[in-house]
């Protein structure tokens, strides 16, 4: 049996810094990352994300759903071996959600 692939990834916040790297089989779910960066978030920040669904994963400009996996993520062009995949990290906070929503619903409304 071969063994299984490991890739490098680290994850971009919103100001620049970064959480990471951390290697993850192929075999990883992009949920599983969504996971660990709520539970290893930096301290101090003035956006924090309370749950996995206020992050989404961005990589090569695609965002990435939870049901992929690392391995499916993967680019097959442009990538040094042994190098670290960078993917950036949005936050959107739920009470942000809500506010957006409800004004396009008034929005709506209105016309």
């Amino acid at each position: 049996m071969p063994d299984e692939e490991l890739i490098d990834i680290k994850f971009r916040l919103y100001d620049g810094s970064d959480i990471g790297p951390f290697r993850y089989s192929s075999a990883s779910t992009v949920d599983m990352l969504k996971q660990r960066i709520v539970s290893d978030w930096p301290k101090g920040k003035t956006i924090v994300p309370k749950a996995v669904t206020e992050i989404k994963l961005i990589s090569s400009g695609k965002i990435l759903e939870n049901n992929k996996t690392v391995g499916q993520c993967k680019i097959p062009y442009g990538e040094v071996p042994g190098g670290v995949i960078i993917m950036h990290v949005v936050v959107q906070p739920s009470l942000a959600k809500t506010k957006t929503e409800e004004k396009i619903k008034s929005y709506c409304n209105v016309m």
